[in-house]
């Protein structure tokens, strides 16, 4: 089965072909945020147009997502115009072929279920940490979504419930505010201007000063992480985005875990993410396949209820494929 897959961010559309189960013919073409979400659909379809034959798309997106329509409910600054974008009607009415639409995130933790660090899990939630905090639920294998296609936004938690609620009313004491990438790196550059990556955050590790933002700021994933594992008993955290490749992070969080969650809760084990910036694209198949198999077996079943006839020759009709 030959499946296109976009990942669909603020800055890039990364695309690519799962075929044999292996991703191939990955590209990143500019995000064009000036041109709505009209402007938006119609890159991806000229993505797409470079890959013919296919027998499904899947398409894993920033914003919030109805996967049941396939639209995008809500997507901030970073992707005007995009809400409301009905975007597997468009690709579905161009191509022909099955659509899945999701939320980056929960694409992420389907990829990881099926081919990354959740594989052998039953359930088990996942996070990643850059621009913002991302989260996603696994439940019996599958994404639990919620009520209206929402759950797991574990990045607006409150953790600090004394700040100063912002202009609009929301809490402004949120998780992603503080254990954030963006959080790590404003921190560190109130210290020094220089630190304005993580990259070169770690690099400097042994300055005394930055070893000791770099823990408090493990402190604040530890807060959240806190939560979610009293509330859900996971037996498996999973822990994405870039940032995690500094091994230094999780050895933390490993050890200190213990003084955050009661110790009947210590069978938790965390993990980091294995599938990098392509577990999203990976999710995007792996959830593009399902429907094609689910909409080729709706497509039998309905087939199997009909009458069948007698043909001309006085064999009877073949109604499989």
């Amino acid at each position: 089965m030959k499946t296109a897959v976009l990942d669909i961010g603020g800055t890039f559309i990364k695309s690519g072909i799962y075929d044999g189960g292996e991703l191939c013919q990955i590209e990143e073409t500019p995000t064009p945020v000036d041109r709505g979400g009209s402007g938006l659909m119609e890159c991806a379809r000229e993505i797409l147009e470079r890959h013919k034959g296919m027998d499904a798309i899947g398409i894993s997106t920033a914003g919030q997502v109805d996967t049941v329509r396939g639209e995008i409910r809500y997507a901030n600054e970073n992707l005007p115009g995009y809400t409301g974008t009905k975007v597997r009607q468009i690709l579905e009415e161009t191509f022909l072929v099955p659509v899945a639409v999701d939320n980056d995130v929960n694409m992420a933790a389907l990829g990881e279920a099926c081919l990354g660090a959740g594989r052998g899990e039953e359930d088990f939630l996942c996070l990643t940490l850059g621009t913002g905090i991302g989260g996603a639920i696994v439940r019996n294998r599958q994404i639990y979504r919620g009520s209206c296609f929402s759950a797991g936004e574990f990045g607006s938690m409150v953790i600090h419930g004394d700040a100063q609620k912002s202009q609009g009313g929301f809490p402004a004491g949120i998780y992603e505010k503080y254990a954030s990438a963006t959080a790590l790196v404003r921190q560190a550059m109130a210290y020094d201007s220089a630190l304005d990556n993580g990259r070169i955050i770690f690099s400097r590790l042994e300055e005394p000063g930055i070893r000791a933002i770099v823990d408090a700021w493990i402190g604040e994933i530890l807060l959240g992480l806190s939560s979610l594992v009293h509330i859900f008993n996971p037996s498996c955290i999973v822990l994405g985005g870039g940032i995690m490749g500094q091994p230094y992070i999780l050895q933390e969080l490993r050890r200190r875990i213990g003084d955050y969650v009661m110790p009947s809760f210590l069978n938790v084990r965390l993990e980091r993410a294995q599938l990098g910036n392509r577990a999203g694209m990976l999710g995007a198949a792996v959830a593009a396949e399902q429907m094609a198999g689910s909409e080729a077996g709706d497509t039998r079943s309905a087939a199997a209820k009909e009458p069948k006839e007698e043909a001309t020759t006085g064999v009877q009709e073949n109604t499989e494929a």
